[in-house]
């Protein structure tokens, strides 16, 4: 069977000169205990700037405003239900937010605001998914 592709967005949140990155949740069948970059899947008829602002709402309950293009990544995973293989092709975007309040969803164990360095040593220690590192490598390196 032929691969699937997807399309996922993620928002690189700076505030105060630092990042926002989600723990994601031990019980998670997939990356469980690695930390991510807020985000999901676009759905069907959606426009992928109204995803990522959904996709934000809900695992941060902040509102963000998207700024830019950050990086387009790919990555190819198994998916827990179907087996299925697939391709996920991810809009980084480069978002911003008038404060730090942030409400974890239930998908998420905590949440942290790193700087670039502290990205930089989590990325050396394999704490980001794939995607995450694969987004920060072009920016941080």
């Amino acid at each position: 069977m032929d691969h699937l592709w997807g399309l996922t967005v993620r928002g690189i949140c700076t505030f105060n000169e630092k990042i926002l990155l989600l723990k994601i949740s031990s019980n998670s069948g997939h990356d469980a205990g690695l930390w991510e970059i807020p985000g999901g899947k676009v759905k069907k008829d959606e426009f992928f700037d109204e995803a990522l602002k959904r996709e934000y709402l809900e695992e941060t309950g902040l509102e963000i405003n998207i700024e830019s293009l950050y990086n387009v990544v790919e990555n190819r995973y198994i998916a827990c239900k179907s087996s299925q293989k697939i391709n996920s092709i991810q809009l980084i975007m480069s978002v911003s937010v008038s404060s730090n309040d942030v409400k974890i969803s239930s998908e998420h164990s905590d949440y942290g605001w790193f700087s670039k360095k502290e990205i930089d040593d989590m990325i050396n220690d394999e704490l980001l998914t794939i995607p995450a590192i694969n987004a920060f490598k072009k920016h941080l390196l």
